[in-house]
Order: structure tokens, then sequence, then C-alpha cells
């Protein structure tokens, strides 16, 4: 299935963006998955729940993913391409964010925030998606 995604500027504001608040995390081995709840907390957006994707996840909408629980995936094999996807967060949120993970010198990911459209898409769907898109990037 082709999907058409664009990129959008996202603007520094206290604007909430689309959808649930919450992040879902993919490709992050088992043992790294505690150092990035720390790391959230440390940033003060720990209110934000966290929901980590495992294999078994990819024939799920987003929509699906994001209505699980907090900490759903904790535990589980990820090979997935390493990634977080936002959700409801503010527009300043999304930045801090950001911001912190490159100051902390983490393994560089792909983000993504969730959309009207990305909901109904599969996990796989949206990371082929992403990935076409962060190749083009690169060129």
């Amino acid at each position: 299935m082709e999907q058409e995604g664009e990129f959008n500027r996202i603007d520094k504001s206290e604007k909430k963006m689309y959808g649930p608040r919450g992040l879902l995390v993919c490709g992050y081995p088992e043992e790294e998955r505690g150092s990035f709840i720390e790391f959230i907390a440390k940033i003060n957006i720990s209110d934000i729940p966290v929901i980590f994707a495992v294999n078994n996840d990819v024939e799920k909408s987003l929509g699906e993913l994001f209505a699980c629980e907090y900490m759903a995936g904790i535990t589980g094999p990820s090979d997935l391409p390493r990634s977080v996807i936002m959700s409801g967060l503010s527009q300043n949120e999304l930045h801090d964010l950001m911001g912190a993970y490159r100051e902390a010198g983490f393994v560089s990911q792909i983000w993504a925030s969730l959309t009207p459209t990305s909901e109904a898409w599969t996990l796989k769907d949206l990371l082929i998606q992403l990935l076409a898109e962060a190749r083009a990037m690169r060129r």
C-alpha cells in the first residue's frame, strides 16, 4: 500500500498537535527502554504516556496503538526502525523533546507526528513511508 505523506514545518507555540497525548516508541532494545523513560522524566514531560511498539504491532493502526495503556510493550522484541511518533504534544513540547534528545547525544532516529491521515495507517505502512522520506532527505 503506497501512502503519500508530506513535510510540514512545526512552529513554536503552545498549540496542541493532532491526536491523543502520547509517544509511540519503535526499535528500542529492551535494555534501552528504561533509559528513555528516565530521559522523558528529566525533561519534565513525564506526564506523556509512552507506548513501546514491538514486532507483532506492525499490522495495527496507529490509532489502535495510541489507545494502548501506558508502558504497553515495555517488554518484547522490537526489530523495527528506531523512531518516535508523537501525538497530542504542544508544538513547544515537540521542539523541547527533539532538542533535548539531540543534546543528550542519543542514537539518531526518525521523528514523526500523528496526523488525521496517518492515524488509520498501519505501523508498517508509516515506517515504510518514514524510511522513504529519510532516504529522500539524505539525497
